[in-house]
């Protein structure tokens, strides 16, 4: 089994007001293919802004795709990618289609396994009142790439003790 580690820090200049500062933020290489030709005319996932934490992902459309609303339909990107052991991708919506329109993804966020190699599809709705159309090359959702841990389990008769303990759906809510 080969391991590499294809992380790297960089430092990343912004300028607030009239101060500069620097953050430093992790980046990883990950190897990415079209899988159509047509592909090619449109832009490779991309951070729209440079603390942006998701990648805008493009409609890969042949035609216009009308969503009627609560209609669902799978949006091709016309990427894949491969991702690194310890890291995937998670799909989410873009939050101002989803206000503006309704348009969302149903298993939102979709998790892309660094062993997956097919083409990354979005699974759109329309909980919107009126029909949403997408074109070709719209931005209609955005990946986040992060590192992920190997659960282990231990298996025990009890748990241990918490302020919370079962309370959940509203719990924190309650005044006492």
């Amino acid at each position: 089994m080969n391991f590499s580690f294809p992380f790297e820090v960089s430092a990343l200049k912004l300028r607030a007001g009239s101060e500069k500062f620097f953050f430093f933020m992790e980046e990883v290489r990950i190897q990415i293919r079209r899988v159509r030709d047509k592909a090619r005319e449109l832009p490779l996932p991309e951070y729209m802004t440079a603390g942006s934490a998701g990648m805008d992902l493009a409609a890969d459309l042949d035609e216009d795709l009308r969503l009627q609303p609560l209609e669902r339909a799978l949006i091709p990107t016309g990427v894949a990618i491969a991702l690194p052991h310890g890291v995937e991708a998670q799909i989410r919506p873009r939050s101002g289609l989803a206000l503006r329109d309704g348009l969302t993804l149903v298993n939102s966020p979709g998790t892309i396994d660094a062993d997956y190699r097919g083409e990354i599809r979005l699974i759109a709705i329309n909980l919107g009142r009126e029909p949403v159309v997408i074109h070709r090359g719209q931005r209609v959702a955005q990946m986040v790439v992060q590192r992920v841990c190997k659960a282990q389990w231990q298996e025990v008769e009890d748990l241990p003790a918490s302020e919370r303990q079962e309370g959940g759906f509203g719990h924190t809510d309650k005044k006492s």
